[in-house]
This record gives structure tokens, C-alpha cells and sequence, in this order.
């Protein structure tokens, strides 16, 4: 009987809301025990694959008491107590205290992927263990009902086993010897097997004095004989002592068989012999079978970890207990993960423990929230490879200081796969052979790529057909699609959470969909019929040319038949034209890149960086009415990761995936996108599309395409887009590339800090235009730039810091700065709180600088003296000829003292009133800008009140003047003057 035939056999077929359950019944609380999924997956994680036959066998007589894989409870095993004494008399204690150490260390060991992304945990200090409930092999087997999270929470609740009481008596009170623990992708059986393992070597297991971990991967790779004794001894030297008396010890001992799949097991007598010594050379796969069948050390305890589409190859008879691992089922298992990972010590780098604590607490606030509400996150987390996936995201948004080549978003993703698949085959006994995540690029992928071209997000029955069923015609594939909608389906796609789609199916974590996407396109899967046919046809006369070659040269050489090599060439003609018609396909791929990442309707969104963080936190705010019509759905982070699946780490693991992409189609791919890409990335972009388009050059890592596209940009605005301690660093990140002077660069209300424009400050260094407004910067940052300044290839001609605390520390700080710089023409430090003490501080240091033209010290709280000290100082400056000192607080005395100053003989102009005298100031209107620019920011009833002021200075002027064309300007300005406290009291300005 076909594997289509048994698996899913009582589903209707193309019925994608049947699939077999693997969510818990009910969301009641359980008790947790925090010590154990700190990563998805982990180094040996595998997945039972395939146990051939289910024929019955003869058991020996020493075997007739175990039924099902249990024991009857009459046979009660030794106590611990009994086979310590027996370990002490034996003298074995120190060779099993040995080998704990060493399975410790090694199964404590993290993954690169942990230390890469964060902060290294160990078990113990991050874990808690998933819901794990008892199942069996009817319900297994019995139809599920329709996919659906009301579903889901209406199942009827089956009981919860802890981990440490998967062996304990069943419901008839037999003792129970083999444990099968099953669970779909990333519900966290391998991390929950090192933490079993963890947990022994530490004391917490105490019903077994010896634990023996095998990975069925490695066996699969001996072909040779080998024995028990001998298979133990050699991965476990420490036991070589104790394994040659297992059979004759009352040892509780424990076989862990991690990964059965790789296996070809058979229990059929006739394909896999009786076997009861451990010393005798068999193959590896007849000792797992006879380990299963307690034929071999009977006595022993046996845990087998496996996907559901392979549970019922083991034969009922030999299984004791069936467990399914359930995942985070229990909301309050999601936030408790998320508060010990997110309040870990090293989880936000080198911050002050104040300042990082209070981050970390905020962090896990928003995301509780977000939970709360039932949102799509709390279905996609009830993996917990998608809640690392979560913490590792967020590490990455909030914790980031650098970012070196091997931290990119694209980088996270590719490596969580990695975690979670490891380059598996999707079924071991299919001749194809076809990896896992091969399979997934072919048939989510394009559900994926589908859904962004269409810009939908949610997809009905009907749209999983059109991609998964409609080409299916072999029995092969057929299984193949049995198997992934079994174990993976629900790793990728859940029911939708949304009143009204309950239906439908969304992707798990939003941003997979464009991953899967992109990865679709860069395989090249998206070919027309045409191509693909073409392609094989192309392929198969690549290969046969050669041979043909021989032939025909032979034949030609004793035979006159001129025409066979005229034809042979007329043959070769097919694949060298057919190889020009898929250079075709790589400016394909670069057109939809850039036509992705330049959409104009994205052009005012939210950069990519601010999209992921809302889609994992929410946003605070009312939530939007059930009726209310839904935002268009954007996928700005399609071509993003188009580019960082094209970087060569990125290809690299996606090669131990079983996805190959070519170092000549990266390459070309490219070379086309300097056609297209390079080309719209100089025009004018907004400041969140230009800092997509910054993001995307750090994604992509091609040192030398970014410096092409840098080396364009000659001014970067980034005003208003927030600048997180990330985007600083791909901001450094990228623009390090070159080594050419930016002509401005605009981080108005960026919320920069010190550490910003530490990250920043080789960018800085290179800038002529320098615009900081707006930042809230205070003493501190002004000390970074001070060293900004006072650096010896500083090319900052204008800084403008209108608007921040600066201070008077900070002044004091920035006037060192002026008498050592050698580059600054203009200076801005319009409402800075200088005060007095502040402008005093600058004048004292004003004088040893020899290249500043302006300096705005408007709207700083200046008195007649502070003032006065300043201009005394411009009039012996040798280039300073401008200084704005509007809005301060300057008397009738002290303006007509400032009046007096004329440019032909004192050499500066002071830019105070709105008049110069009997006339109307030539910067009248550069004041009144400057003024209505900066209202947001201003305090309203002092901007009232100095409106005013300058409006009772415009009457007085014009009063002493005779000259019409005089008091038409004074009464045109006097007009916008009016109509500017007009609007400021009735709130329309």
C-alpha cells in the first residue's frame, strides 16, 4: 500500500484544513519548569524519517512480560538506592561521574547561531519546557478537524506528562520502557533532549544511573558491523569498564535514539535477525531495532524522538507511551521565555545597567501586550523556534552596536532555517532526495512570491492547491506532499487570527513569507514553462555533446560523411543559445529587485527596520474597528532579502540546505543590478526609502557594489527617521565603503545620543553640511563633538545644533572645539539653553579661531552683556562677519548699541530686531522663517511675546521715518508680523 494511502488516509484529499494536530487541546496553565528551549533545533537534531515493516515476531521467553513496550508492575526494577550500592561496590562511579562531565559539556554546548545573534545561555539559565501531552497511536491516526484556532482551543484537553515522567507506570499500571516523543518542526524536541540530558548530569534525573545519547544521523554513516559494546566504547570511552556488565548490573540505563529516520529499520524477522548479545557484530541498524523489540538488554529504558509522519512505523506493539511535544500552547509560557531571554545581563551589550534594565523591562511590556491581544504573533509562537526567532530579532533591533559582516537580518533568518533543518531530505526512502528546505523554496516559495506579487498576505484552500497540488503527477510526489503537509506545513503557514478569515492561512512569522519569496526568485524557480523545458532539454545535450564529440570524429575520419560534423555543430548551437537566454533570467531577477525596493505608492512608509519592530511589538494606540478598511499590505523587505540571499555567507548556508545558488549567477545577477539598482538609487529618495536603501547595501555585502552606489550619493538626508543604535551602525557600516567627502548629511530629529555619534563619527568626519537639529543632545554628545572637530581630517564647514540642551557645559565644550577647528564656517546654536555663562564661554574662545563667517546664538536667554561680549569679540574676528542674536533677551539700551554696528566699519553684522535703524532689516524675512520653522519646538508664549516686541520696534521705526517707500516696508512687514501672532493665538500655526 502506497505511503499517500496510509498517511492521511481518512482526509479528503486537497482537504488543507485537515492536517494532524499538534497544538495543545486546551490553554489552561501549567506548571513550568524553568530550565530548557534556549535555541531551536541544535547540533545533532534529526528527525525520525522511516522504520520499515510491522510484521509480528516471537519474542524469547525472557522477553514475554513486555507487552507494548512496557513491563508489568509486578516486575518492579531495582531502586536507585540498590544499584548506587552496586555502582560503589563496583567501583563504576567514577567512570559514569566521568561521563556526565562529558555529555555536560558537549550537550551544553550552544550552536554558532546563539553566539552569533546574542548573548551565549546555558540551559539552565534560559529554558522552559513546553507542553508535552499523551497521546496514542489511534488518536494519531484518526482524522483531525478543520485547521482552525477556534478549533484548536476547543479540543478536548488530553493530560499532561512532565518530562521526567515520560517512563512512569501507563493506565494499566505497567512500567513503562519505550518512549516515543513526537512533535511537528520547531515544537523543540531536540532542545528538549539536551536538557533531559542536562538534567541527568546534573542530579535531576535520578530514576536512571546511566544515560547513553546516540544520533541516528551518525549511525546511518557506518556501514560496517559493529557491537553494543563496541558501538558505546567508541563514542563513550569512560564507559568502557561499565558497558561490558550492563546485562549483568541492575543499572537503570537509558538509550536516547535522537534523529530514527536517517535509519532504514526493518522488524520483519526475515529482514533484520534476532540479536541478544552485545558483543556480537551486527549492523547499526539492527541494534536500534533489536533495542526497540527488548530483545537486546531487555532491562534497558529507550526514548525515540520523531516527526509525526513516522510515528506508526514503529510497530504499536513496541511502544510504551506516546508523548506529543505541543510547544508553547499556554500564553503565559510565551511571555515567560520572553522575560528570562530578554532579561538576561549580556542581552543589551554594554549599556549602563540602569539605562539597559529599564529597556529590557519596557521590551517585554510591549510584547506581553501584543500577546495579550491575541495578535498573530501568539499563534506563531507557539513554536518556540519562532519565539528565538522573536528574541534573536529584537536582540538585533535593540542591541546592536556594530554589525559586522555576519549580522544582517537576512543572516537570522537563513540561519534559523538552518536550525531547524539542517540540510535534512524531506523523506529518506524517496529516490529524489530532495532536501527539506529545497521543497520548501519550491512550493512555499511560491505561495510566498505569489502573495507579494499580489499583495495579500492571508490565502485560502483554493490558492494552497494552485501551488502545492496542481502539478502533483507521480506517486513520489504524492508522498512527498503527504509528508511536508504532516510535519512541516504548520512550521510555515497558521490559521488566520483575524474575525472573518478564520478560513484562511497566513504565514507564521509575516516576514517569512518575503524570505521565501526572495528565495523563490534568486533560485530561479520562477520559469515559464518554456524555460524549464528548455533547460532540461539544454542540460541533457550539454552532457551528451562530449561522447557524440568522439563519435563522430571517429566515424568522419574512415568514413567520407562531411555532413556529420555540420550536424553535430547545428546540434551545440541549442545549448550555447539557450545559455544567452538565461543571462535573461538574471536581469529578470535585478528588474524585479529594483522595481521592489524603488515602489513609489512604499515611498512614505516606515523604513523596513520600524516595520519589523511593530510587527513583533505592536502599536500602541486604539485598535483599529472591525469595520474599518485595512492598510494596503507592503513588502518592502522582498528585495532586501533578495540582496542578502545573494551574499556569499548567506549562499553559503543555504548550500548545506540543499539550495544552491552559483558563485556566476551571483555574479551576474549583480553585474544587472548595477544597470538598474545603481542607476534609481540616485535619484531623490525619501528619508525612510533611503534608509531601505541603506539596509539593503548592508544586507547584499558586496564591498564593491556598495562603494559604486555610495560614491552617487553625495547627499544623504535622513532627517526624521529614527536611529537606532542598528541603523547607526549600517549607516557606518556602509558608508565606509568609500572614503569621498558627503556634501550634507541631515539627522534632524533622528533621536541621536553620544553613543550615535560614536558609531557615527567616521561619517561625520567626512561631512560638510552637518545637520543635528533636534536631537536632544546635551553635554555629553557636545564632548563627541568637540573630538569631532578638533579631528585632524574633520571636513565639517557647516554644523547645525538649533534646538538641543546643549547647555552651558556643552557650550564650553564646543567653544574648545572652535579654537582648535580649522574647517567651520557656520555654526547654529539657536535655543540651546546657553544662556550668560554659555555665550560667555564661546567668546573667550572665539578669538583663536580663524575661519567661522556665522554664528546663530538666537533664542538663548542672552542678556545686554552677554551679547555685547560677543559682538566685541566678532568686531576683532578676521572672517566672522554674521551674528543671529534674535529672541534673546536684549534691552532698548543694548539694541541701539547693536544698531550702531555697521559692516563697512566694524566688520559684523548682528542680526537682533527686524529693523536696522530707520529701515526694515535686510533678514527680515530669514528671522521670520527661522521663527515659524521652529514653533513646534518653541515655547508659544515666549515666541508671542517677542513677536510682539519686534512689532512695537517696526511701529517706533516707522514712525521716525519721511520716506514713503520706508514705511511700505515697514508696513508690509508689520502685515506678516500680524498675521503670524494672529495665527499663534488661534492655534492654526
Amino acid at each position: 500500500m502506497s505511503r499517500a494511502m496510509q498517511c492521511q488516509g481518512c482526509l479528503p484529499w486537497g482537504s488543507w484544513a485537515r492536517l494532524p494536530r499538534s497544538l495543545a487541546g486546551t490553554r489552561g496553565t501549567r506548571s513550568v519548569s524553568v530550565c530548557a528551549a534556549a535555541v531551536p533545533g541544535g547540533a545533532g537534531r534529526r528527525f525520525l524519517r522511516r522504520i520499515l515493516g510491522t510484521s509480528s515476531i516471537s519474542l524469547p521467553r525472557g522477553c514475554v512480560r513486555y507487552q507494548g513496550g512496557s513491563q508489568e508492575n509486578s516486575a518492579q526494577p531495582s531502586s536507585p538506592r540498590h544499584g548506587q550500592s552496586q555502582l560503589r561496590s563496583m567501583a563504576f562511579s567514577g567512570a559514569i561521574k566521568k561521563h556526565q562531565k562529558s555529555l555536560s559539556a558537549w550537550f551544553s554546548h550552544q550552536p554558532n547561531e546563539e553566539r552569533q545573534f546574542g548573548p551565549s545561555f546555558s540551559l539552565d539559565a534560559v529554558h522552559v519546557d513546553p507542553v508535552i501531552r499523551e497521546s496514542s497511536l489511534e488518536e494519531i491516526l484518526k482524522p483531525s478537524p478543520d485547521l482552525t484556532i477556534q478549533n484548536q482551543l476547543q479540543q478536548p484537553s488530553r493530560k499532561v506528562i512532565s518530562l521526567h515522567s515520560l517512563f512512569d507506570v501507563d493506565a494499566c499500571g505497567r512500567q513503562v520502557k519505550n518512549v516515543v516523543l513526537y512533535g511537528t518542526v520547531g515544537t523543540g524536541k531536540s532542545t528538549l533532549i539536551k536538557k533531559m540530558v542536562v538534567d541527568w548530569c546534573h542530579g535531576r534525573l535520578p530514576h536512571f544511573q546511566l544515560v547513553i545519547p546516540f544520533s541516528c544521523e551518525d549511525l546511518s554513516h557506518s556501514h560496517a558491523h559493529v557491537s553494543l559494546r563496541r558501538l558505546v566504547t567508541k563514542k563513550y570511552q569512560h564507559l568502557r569498564d561499565v558497558v561490558p556488565v550492563l546485562e549483568a548490573s541492575n543499572l537503570n540505563v537509558l538509550f536516547i535514539l535522537n534523529g530514527l529516520e536517517r535509519l532504514n529499520l526493518d522488524f520483519r524477522l526475515a529482514g533484520t535477525e534476532l540479536c541478544c548479545d552485545p558483543n556480537e557484530p551486527v549492523p547499526p541498524s539492527a541494534i536500534v531495532v533489536n533495542l526497540l523489540r527488548k530483545y537486546l538488554l531487555p532491562e534497558a529504558s529507550i526514548i525515540v524522538t520523531t516527526r509525526p509522519s513516522a510515528v506508526r512505523r514503529i510497530p504499536g506493539k513496541y511502544v510504551g507511551r506516546y508523548a506529543e511535544i505541543c510547544g508553547f500552547s499556554d500564553t503565559n509560557l510565551q511571555k515567560l521565555y520572553f522575560q528570562m531571554r530578554l532579561s538576561q545581563p549580556g542581552c543589551s551589550g554594554e549599556e549602563s545597567q540602569e539605562r539597559r534594565s529599564a529597556e529590557q523591562e519596557n521590551l517585554v511590556e510591549m510584547l506581553s501586550r501584543n500577546l495579550e491581544r491575541h495578535n498573530q504573533i501568539t499563534a506563531a509562537c507557539f513554536l518556540p523556534s519562532y519565539c528565538w526567532l522573536v528574541c534573536t530579532t529584537l536582540h538585533f533591533l535593540y542591541f546592536t552596536r556594530t554589525v559586522p559582516p555576519s549580522q544582517t537580518l537576512t543572516g537570522i533568518y537563513t540561519s534559523f532555517l538552518r536550525l531547524n533543518f539542517s540540510g535534512e531530505v524531506l523523506d529518506s526512502t524517496d529516490p529524489t532526495h530532495i532536501s527539506m528546505m529545497k521543497y520548501v523554496a519550491k512550493t512555499v516559495g511560491k505561495l510566498a512570491y505569489e502573495g507579494v506579487m499580489s499583495r495579500k498576505t492571508c490565502f485560502s484552500e483554493e490558492d494552497l492547491r494552485q501551488c502545492f497540488e496542481v502539478e502533483m503527477k507521480t506517486e513520489s510526489e504524492l508522498n512527498l506532499l503527504e509528508v511536508f503537509r504532516s510535519d512541516v506545513f504548520r512550521f510555515f503557514l497558521s490559521p488566520c487570527v483575524q474575525p472573518g478569515k478564520e478560513h484562511t492561512f497566513v504565514f507564521t512569522i509575516p516576514a517569512m513569507q518575503e524570505y521565501l519569496a526572495a528565495l523563490y526568485v534568486v533560485l530561479g524557480e520562477k520559469k515559464t514553462l518554456v524555460q524549464r523545458v528548455g533547460k532540461e532539454l539544454s542540460e541533457v545535450l550539454g552532457k551528451v555533446s562530449e561522447d557524440v564529440a568522439v563519435v563522430v570524429n571517429i566515424i568522419s575520419k574512415v568514413l567520407p560523411l562531411r555532413f556529420l560534423p555540420v550536424l553535430f555543430n547545428l546540434l551545440k548551437i541549442f545549448p550555447r543559445y539557450f545559455s544567452r537566454v538565461g543571462g535573461k533570467d538574471r536581469d529578470t531577477i535585478a528588474h524585479t529587485m529594483a522595481e521592489e525596493l524603488f515602489k513609489e505608492e512604499d515611498y512614505y512608509n516606515d523604513d523596513v527596520l520600524d516595520q519589523i519592530n511593530s510587527s513583533i511589538l505592536g502599536v500602541e494606540g486604539p485598535m483599529r474597528h472591525p469595520d474599518e478598511a485595512p492598510d494596503d499590505e507592503v513588502f518592502e523587505l522582498f528585495p532586501i532579502f533578495m540582496g542578502g540571499i545573494l551574499s556569499r555567507r548567506n549562499r553559503a548556508i543555504l548550500e548545506q540546505l540543499g539550495c544552491s545558488i552559483k558563485n556566476l549567477a551571483a555574479f551576474e545577477i549583480a553585474k544587472a543590478m548595477k544597470k538598474t539598482v545603481i542607476r534609481k538609487g540616485r535619484r531623490g529618495l525619501p528619508p525612510s526609502e533611503l534608509m531601505d536603501y541603506l539596509f539593503f547595501l548592508h544586507e547584499f555585502q558586496n564591498e564593491r557594489f556598495t562603494a559604486e552606489a555610495i560614491l552617487s550619493l553625495r547627499a544623504v538626508n535622513l532627517s526624521s527617521v529614527k536611529m537606532t543604535p542598528l541603523k547607526c551602525s549600517v549607516l557606518a557600516s556602509v558608508m565606509s565603503t568609500t572614503c569621498h567627502e558627503v556634501e550634507e548629511l541631515n539627522l534632524t530629529s533622528c533621536n541621536l545620543d553620544s553613543g550615535s555619534l560614536r558609531t557615527l563619527f567616521p561619517v561625520l568626519l567626512r561631512c560638510k553640511a552637518l545637520h543635528l537639529q533636534l536631537n536632544s543632545l546635551g553635554s555629553d554628545a557636545c564632548k563627541e563633538i568637540r573630538d569631532l572637530l578638533l579631528h585632524d581630517k574633520c571636513a565639517v564647514s557647516s554644523l547645525r545644533l538649533a534646538n538641543n540642551p546643549v547647555g552651558e557645559q556643552g557650550a564650553r565644550y564646543l567653544a574648545e572645539a572652535l579654537a582648535g577647528n580649522r574647517s567651520l564656517t557656520q555654526l547654529s546654536l539657536l535655543h540651546t539653553s546657553l544662556g550668560d555663562p554659555g555665550a560667555e564661554a564661546i567668546a573667550q574662545h572665539l578669538a583663536q579661531n580663524q575661519h567661522l563667517q556665522e554664528l546663530n546664538l538666537g533664542y538663548n536667554s542672552l542678556t545686554d552683556t552677554a551679547a555685547l561680549r560677543v559682538v566685541e569679540v566678532a568686531k576683532r574676528h578676521e572672517t566672522l562677519d554674521k551674528v543671529h542674536l534674535y529672541f534673546n533677551d536684549i534691552s532698548e539700551d543694548g539694541k541701539r548699541a547693536l544698531d550702531s554696528l555697521r559692516m563697512d566699519r566694524d566688520g559684523v553684522r548682528a542680526l537682533v530686531f527686524l529693523t536696522a535703524g530707520t529701515d526694515v532689516s535686510d533678514y527680515w524675512s530669514h528671522i521670520l522663517n527661522v521663527v515659524q520653522r521652529n514653533l513646534p519646538f518653541w515655547d508659544r508664549e515666549r515666541v508671542r511675546q517677542h513677536l510682539a516686541l519686534l512689532l512695537q520696534d517696526l511701529e517706533s521705526s516707522r514712525s521716525q521715518t519721511a520716506n514713503p517707500w520706508r514705511k511700505a516696508k515697514f508696513l508690509r512687514v508689520e502685515s506678516e508680523v500680524k498675521k503670524m501672532l494672529g495665527k499663534l493665538q488661534d492655534g492654526s500655526l
